[in-house]
């Protein structure tokens, strides 16, 4: 059987930076912009916060809105805009036949029922009487099921009506990275015509910013561009809130319906190389190897956390391909954790779309580019999992 061009339709993207591609590409072309940044509620640590968001554009349904966490709304809402951007929001019978493949994690914790749960145990030693008085009041099973991962993809499924199959990946990077290439290769195999895939991340929650700072990977000192944390105090990472969904589609069903493509995704390629004992530099120079980069200029939109390995080992193996202009976009949006590698593909395809470079988001470390054949689009994992893309015009 014949492989199928993967084309994509639809973007949708929510980031302190605006929502929607056309904010995105206006706000990261604009040279003269500073970085969004709240400094002020979880001290010493920074997040790129998310801009203010009407949820009723795309969630019109209030009690769909309140059995929802701010996650939840960001996926559902970032899911909207790609499926309006690809024109199918109001088409039943393709939403209906649309399948899904979403990267999420688990929900957030309920911090006021925790801190109240630690403050009682300090007084009391009956603990486990106390944790079933709260199982009976401020613990309740609904509030357990809106934790569930999957929980995402339903919420999309019943509030834009789309009901083909639906996959849930969890594991941070590493989910997003699967979410896409699992899309991919189910349209290159004809195993489906049109799919909806993506993922988001809520950095404003304190638990969020916790399960990053117990493995030591905050950053720490004033902001700093992700390419030079390296030199600051901390782990480098700077997480942002944000999302990002892609409306993917096989060549032969876009021109179907006459819909014009944003890019073509030539390639999506993924490891899981072990840090502990491989080489990371060398492990990332065979997986970009992998994608077989042709000659000429090209642009790489990362999605480079700062963590200090990570980030330092992405940069060196950059530094072997002369011909391909860096941009670290988490400079600008922070680090998206499971929305981070849908948001460097959106990225990379919107370039292609436009034939133009992104400006230098790091005048130290980054070169200028003209307009680029090719774009990649990659994501090394803060502390695991990598993958890569090659997009292509249309």
């Amino acid at each position: 059987m014949r492989a199928r061009d993967v084309v994509i339709t639809g973007i949708g993207l929510v980031s302190c930076l605006g929502e929607g591609s056309d904010a995105h590409w206006a706000a990261l072309n604009d040279e003269s912009a500073g970085p969004i940044v709240d400094a002020e509620r979880f001290p010493p640590y920074s997040v790129h916060p998310l801009p203010a968001v009407d949820w009723n554009q795309q969630i019109p349904k209030r009690g769909d809105q309140r059995q929802m966490e701010t996650w939840q709304r960001l996926g559902v809402y970032a899911a909207g805009l790609a499926l309006d951007d690809a024109g199918l929001k109001n088409d039943e019978a393709l939403c209906a036949s649309m399948d899904m493949v979403v990267a999420a994690a688990g929900g957030e914790r309920d911090e006021a029922v925790d801190a109240q749960i630690l403050e009682a145990s300090a007084t009391r030693n009956d603990r486990e009487v106390l944790l079933n008085e709260k199982l009976t009041t401020d613990l309740r099973p609904t509030l357990f099921l809106a934790q569930l991962s999957n929980l995402l993809a339903g919420n999309i499924s019943i509030v834009h009506k789309v009901t083909g199959s639906s996959r849930t990946f969890m594991g941070e990077e590493g989910a997003g990275i699967a979410a896409v290439e699992t899309a991919v290769a189910r349209i290159r195999s004809g195993q489906s015509n049109h799919m909806l895939v993506g993922g988001d991340f809520n950095a404003e929650n304190a638990d969020m910013l916790l399960g990053y700072e117990l493995g030591g990977y905050l950053h720490r000192a004033p902001w700093q561009p992700v390419w030079q944390r390296a030199r600051s105090e901390g782990g480098g990472v700077v997480s942002g809130s944000g999302g990002a969904f892609l409306v993917l589609e096989s060549r032969e069903h876009a021109e179907g319906r006459g819909k014009e493509p944003y890019a073509k995704i030539e390639s999506v390629v993924s490891a899981r190389i072990r840090r502990s004992r491989d080489d990371l530099v060398a492990g990332i120079s065979d997986l970009l190897g992998r994608l077989n980069i042709p000659a000429g200029e090209m642009l790489a939109l990362s999605g480079a956390s700062g963590a200090h390995a990570a980030t330092t080992a992405e940069r060196a193996a950059f530094d072997t391909l002369p011909n391909v202009a860096l941009r670290g976009f988490g400079t600008r949006t922070g680090h998206m954790k499971e929305a981070q590698f849908p948001f460097a593909v959106a990225l990379a395809a919107l370039a292609m779309h436009k034939g133009a470079a992104y400006p230098a988001f790091d005048r130290e470390v980054e070169k200028p580019a003209g307009a680029p054949g090719r774009a990649l689009a990659t994501t090394i994992g803060y502390h695991a999992f990598e993958g890569a893309a090659l997009i292509a015009r249309a």
